[in-house]
């Protein structure tokens, strides 16, 4: 049974992926696929521009006072990192990749969105 914070987290979560999406696309990335999941790991946003592919975690906060980027330890690189290779393999892909974060903060009314290219360099474990 989900609690409400729980379903608060996973609304607020997909409004955030939601406009990650739009914000990419309006910077000219084709979205690929939104909530790519392998072995329990999901990747928010897979998107192209050109021959790069692009794999975004979306971080999303209301009111926050540590920015949201900062949830996205070493730990969870990791986990993006084998869901990207296994991605890559399932689409026998080698084109050039990049890790991007996209930071979205709900602060007093106002929406700050943050995009990190080249966010993080993951070693991939097999």
């Amino acid at each position: 049974m989900e609690t409400q914070d729980n379903m608060h987290n996973k609304q607020t979560g997909k409004m955030g992926e939601e406009l990650a999406a739009k914000f990419l696309a309006n910077k000219g990335f084709q979205i690929v696929c939104q909530n790519y999941v392998s072995s329990k790991v999901e990747i928010d946003i897979i998107a192209r521009k050109d021959k790069l592919l692009v794999f975004v975690e979306v971080k999303t906060r209301f009111n926050a006072l540590v920015q949201p980027e900062m949830a996205v330890d070493y730990t969870k690189q990791k986990h993006i990192a084998r869901a990207a290779s296994s991605y890559l393999s399932k689409h026998q892909i080698v084109d050039p990749i990049r890790f991007d974060i996209i930071a979205i903060n709900f602060f007093n009314g106002k929406v700050d969105i943050a995009h990190f290219e080249d966010a993080f360099y993951p070693v991939f474990y097999k």
